[in-house]
């Protein structure tokens, strides 16, 4: 707080020269540090001051909007990012011992596991977004990078998402897109009049009253292990299941060139791969098409709880929908449970070995042939194709090639296609 002086009671033997020089440096100094001194305290009562060009207007307070972050918050959260993935991942081969004792130091540090102001307005964010919207199909997908990461070959999901289901709405379930940072990357599409929020998910919110309640209790209270693969990345397994299970729709993973509309397919997951025979060998939840408290979701996250792994790829995510869906299929309750098991072709039309294959070009008329007959196979019988990200985020999509030509014909704004 600054204390003010009477200059003229204490120096009324001074000439009117000095007292010219000492209220300018009185002056420059107040505008050259106000703001700094004064933005600790506006950190903390929300409120902002605003300097005037003239040295005769006082200094005047403004209220911030709260949904605007300050560049301090925009630091902090950038520098969170970064931590939840360089940092927290436990060193390779520690005994199980080892890795919950290094889990219960790092907890405070796993933003994703904590509950803040924005996360606990979830359900009401949420069931705001689908009921002032008129939604055709309630869309999920889940973003546990940072912002920063969320770029042209992402985007591309979202923009032909939309051009297949103009009136769809889309929740993204990210700390880090659910930021003003976030709110730019998607604002192409929201600006065009799509409707698409990115929502901080309140973890307790959505596993209560599931199968994984107690799993997620005992996680977040360091009795679990959480294994060598990033801990995000499992929770996501868990997160796009617990989503359906709650409000019921479609389930998306960001890697995927969807080419048609696929809002009247109902209570339905994709086989990978099928045998000589026809029957499937591998089912992937990177869709998922459920109505609203399915049984097949809950035991979905039964065994999520029941055999949680995180030290083996997959197992919390593909090998477990495969796992229980197998059981079921030489059960009794498979009539009972009402769900469909759509063909490799419908979202997964060629595997993650094959798939680089997709973006390349054609160099002789034998290829030149394949792709034409393999986008004609795409457009008959595909809603989707996966892009497998982990092998493929590194491949330079070629002129003519199979992903470029399906990209340029069902793209919004088509933007850096061949330089993504």
């Amino acid at each position: 707080m600054f204390k003010m002086f009477d200059y003229y009671k204490k120096s009324r033997t001074k000439s009117f020269h000095l007292f010219s020089i000492l209220s300018f440096a009185l002056i420059i100094f107040v505008i050259t540090f106000s703001d700094r001194l004064i933005s600790n305290f506006s950190s903390s009562h929300s409120i902002a001051f605003v300097s005037k060009n003239s040295s005769e207007q006082p200094l005047r307070s403004t209220f911030v909007h709260k949904s605007i972050l300050s560049k301090k918050e925009k630091i902090v959260k950038e520098e969170e990012e970064i931590e939840d993935h360089v940092n927290l991942m436990p060193l390779f081969n520690l005994t199980e011992e080892q890795r919950i004792s290094w889990f219960k130091k790092k907890l405070t540090e796993f933003s994703i596991l904590k509950s803040t102001r924005l996360s606990r307005q979830f359900s009401s964010r949420v069931n705001k977004f689908f009921n002032t919207k008129s939604c055709r199909v309630q869309l999920f997908m889940t973003w546990i990078s940072p912002a920063n990461s969320f770029g042209r070959r992402e985007f591309f999901a979202l923009e032909t998402l939309f051009k297949s289901h103009p009136k769809g709405c889309l929740i993204i379930l990210s700390r880090t897109l659910d930021t003003p940072r976030g709110a730019r990357i998607l604002s192409p599409l929201t600006q065009l009049g799509y409707k698409v929020v990115a929502v901080t998910p309140e973890l307790s919110f959505l596993f209560n009253s599931t199968p994984v309640e107690s799993w997620f209790d005992d996680l977040k209270n360091g009795r679990k292990d959480p294994g060598e693969i990033p801990l995000a990345q499992n929770l996501s397994n868990l997160i796009r299941l617990a989503v359906l299970y709650k409000y019921g729709g479609v389930y998306l993973d960001t890697d995927f060139i969807i080419l048609k509309d696929f809002s009247r397919l109902r209570n339905s997951i994709g086989a990978q791969s099928i045998s000589a025979n026809g029957n499937w060998t591998r089912l992937n939840n990177a869709v998922l098409i459920f109505d609203k408290k399915h049984p097949l979701l809950y035991k979905f996250m039964e065994e999520f709880a029941f055999s949680f792994d995180g030290n083996k790829w997959g197992q919390n995510g593909p090998y477990l929908v495969s796992r229980v869906v197998e059981r079921l299929m030489t059960s009794t309750q498979k009539n009972q449970l009402n769900f469909t098991v759509l063909p490799p072709i419908s979202f997964y039309p060629v595997d993650w070995i094959r798939i680089p294959g997709f973006f390349m070009k054609s160099n002789t008329r034998s290829h030149s042939r394949w792709i034409e007959a393999k986008l004609l196979q795409l457009s008959g019988e595909t809603y989707g194709v996966h892009l497998w990200n982990k092998q493929s985020s590194s491949m330079k999509i070629e002129q003519g090639s199979i992903i470029g030509r399906l990209i340029s014909e069902h793209c919004l704004l088509c933007k850096d296609i061949y330089s993504s």
